[in-house]
C-alpha cells in the first residue's frame, strides 16, 4: 500500500475541519492478477472497468472474513450470535448513514443495489407523483416511474437547472427530480445542489444517484440539502450484493411494503387477506425476510476504509491519472472522447470513447485478448443518451455500431494500466 500525506483541502461538497494527518489508500484484491493474451503469455491484468464494478478493498474483505465465524439471524434470535450480528448490521446502517451526511432522522434502507433502491422509491411515491428525469440518466432512473416528464440532455450544466425550473413549474402535486450525481458515461459532474434548490423551490423532491460519485468523492446529503440518494456496494469496492436508500421517512413509511414477508409486519390475523398490520418503521417495512447481512457489513466497511483513508488522497491520485489518461487519447488519430458539457466540466475517473473504423466491442475485445486490458463496451444501460453524444437515433444494445468504448479508474489503477491502454490504441489506430 502507498502512504499519501494529506493536507486536508477537501472537495467542495465536504464539511469536514481541514486536519493534517497521514493514511494509507487500501490495497484492492485482484492486483496481482494474471491473465492470458495472444500467443499465450500471462500479463498482469489491467482492470479499466471500475465504473461496472470495482475490485473489493483488503479492509473490506476482512470485515466479512472477520462476520463470517458469528453470523446468525438478525433481529428475531435471542442467541449470542444472533445478537451479536443483529449489532454488526444496525451498526452499518449508522456507519452508512454517517458516510453519506445524512440527517439523523433520514431511513437508511439496505437494498440490492441502485437500481433496487430506485424502483423502491418509485414504489413509495405518493399517489399522482410525476418524475422529472433526463434523458442523460442510467435506466435505472429513467424507467421506474409510472408518471414522468422527460427532459433532453441540456447544453451545459446551467442549461440542466434552467430545464428543470421550467419543467417543475408546469406540474401540479407532488413532484420527484431525479437526477444523477455523476454520468456513468461520461464521468461528468453534475450541478445537484443547485437543482436540489431548485426543486425544492417549487415543492418538489429530489432523488439523486450516487453510485458513480460515492467511489470517487465525499458526499453529504445534509449539506446539499438532497431529499433522497441511493447507490452500489459493487461500484464501492463492496461487491456483496447490497445496496443503500437514504432519504426521508415519511414517503417510505406510507408506501407499500417493497417486498410482503417476514419483517414487515407487526400482526399478521388469522385471515391473512384483512387486517395485516404492516411495520410503520421504513427500515424494516421495507427489508422483509432475512437481509443481505454480510453485504451491508461490507458497505459499511467500505465507507469506514474510505472515510479513514480521506478524500484528498483519493482525489488527487484519481485526477492526475484520468489527466494522464485524457491527455494520451487527445494525441491518438481517429479517437474520440465523448462528453456532454466539454474538455473542461470536473468529472470522476470515466472516460468513454469512439476509435474511428473499429466498433466498440472489436476494440474491447483486442484490448482484452492482445494487451490484458479490461473496458466495458455498449451503451452501459443509459442507451438514449449514448446515441445522443454519438448522434445517432436508432441502434439496439446488441449494435456495435451505436456503442462506445469506456475505461473507467480507480483505486488500484496504476500509471502502467493508463499508459498500456493509450499504446494499445495508437497501436490499434494505426492498423
Amino acid at each position: 500500500m502507498s502512504t499519501f500525506t494529506i493536507f486536508s483541502s477537501l472537495p467542495a461538497q465536504a464539511t469536514e475541519t481541514p486536519v493534517r494527518h497521514s493514511r494509507p489508500i487500501p490495497a484492492v484484491l485482484g492486483a496481482d492478477l494474471e491473465v492470458p493474451v495472444k500467443g499465450g503469455r500471462l500479463v498482469t491484468y489491467a482492470n479499466l472497468d471500475y465504473a461496472a464494478s470495482a475490485p473489493c478493498l483488503e479492509p473490506v474483505s476482512a470485515a466479512v472474513t472477520a462476520a463470517l465465524p458469528a453470523y446468525s439471524s438478525v433481529h428475531r434470535g435471542a442467541g449470542y450470535a444472533s445478537q451479536l450480528t443483529t449489532a454488526r448490521y444496525e451498526q452499518a446502517r449508522h456507519t452508512v448513514r454517517a458516510f453519506v451526511g445524512a440527517r439523523p432522522d433520514d431511513a437508511v434502507i439496505f437494498t440490492r443495489n441502485t437500481t433496487d433502491a430506485t424502483n423502491l422509491l418509485a414504489r413509495c411515491l405518493p399517489e399522482g407523483t410525476t418524475a422529472v428525469v433526463f434523458d442523460t440518466e442510467h435506466h435505472a432512473s429513467l424507467l421506474p416511474w409510472k408518471r414522468s416528464v422527460r427532459l433532453a440532455p441540456p447544453a451545459f450544466p446551467g442549461a440542466a437547472v434552467r430545464a428543470a425550473d421550467e419543467a417543475l413549474a408546469t406540474i401540479d402535486g407532488p413532484k420527484l427530480l431525479v437526477v444523477t450525481a455523476a454520468s456513468n458515461v461520461t464521468g461528468e459532474l453534475w450541478p445537484i445542489a443547485a437543482l436540489a434548490h431548485i426543486a425544492h423551490r417549487h415543492g418538489a423532491r429530489i432523488l439523486v444517484d450516487a453510485a458513480q460519485l460515492v467511489p470517487h468523492r465525499r458526499l453529504n446529503l445534509t449539506a446539499l440539502d438532497l431529499d433522497y440518494v441511493a447507490f452500489s456496494g459493487h461500484k464501492l469496492y463492496a461487491p456483496f450484493g447490497a445496496g443503500v436508500l437514504v432519504g426521508h421517512r415519511d414517503w417510505l413509511s406510507a408506501g407499500e411494503p417493497y417486498l410482503k414477508g417476514g419483517g414487515a409486519v407487526r400482526s399478521v390475523p388469522a385471515d391473512v387477506q384483512e387486517g395485516i398490520e404492516w411495520h410503520d418503521d421504513a427500515e424494516p417495512r421495507h427489508e422483509a425476510g432475512t437481509p443481505n447481512v454480510l453485504g451491508a457489513i461490507a458497505l459499511a466497511a467500505a465507507c469506514d476504509a474510505l472515510s479513514a483513508t480521506g478524500w484528498t488522497a483519493l482525489v488527487r491520485e484519481e485526477e492526475r491519472l484520468i489527466a494522464r489518461l485524457r491527455a494520451g487519447l487527445a494525441t491518438i488519430e481517429g479517437v474520440r472522447e465523448l462528453s456532454l458539457w466539454g474538455p473542461d466540466q470536473p468529472r470522476v475517473g470515466i472516460v468513454s470513447f469512439v476509435v474511428d473504423g473499429h466498433s466498440a466491442r472489436e476494440v474491447a475485445e483486442l484490448l482484452s485478448g492482445e494487451y490484458g486490458i479490461g473496458v466495458r463496451d455498449g451503451k452501459f444501460c443509459a442507451h438514449p443518451f449514448v446515441r445522443h453524444l454519438l448522434g445517432t437515433a436508432d441502434g439496439g444494445c446488441e449494435d456495435d455500431t451505436a456503442s462506445a468504448v469506456r475505461a473507467s479508474i480507480g483505486i488500484g489503477t496504476t500509471e502502467e494500466h493508463v499508459d498500456r491502454l493509450v499504446d494499445a490504441l495508437r497501436d490499434l489506430a494505426a492498423r
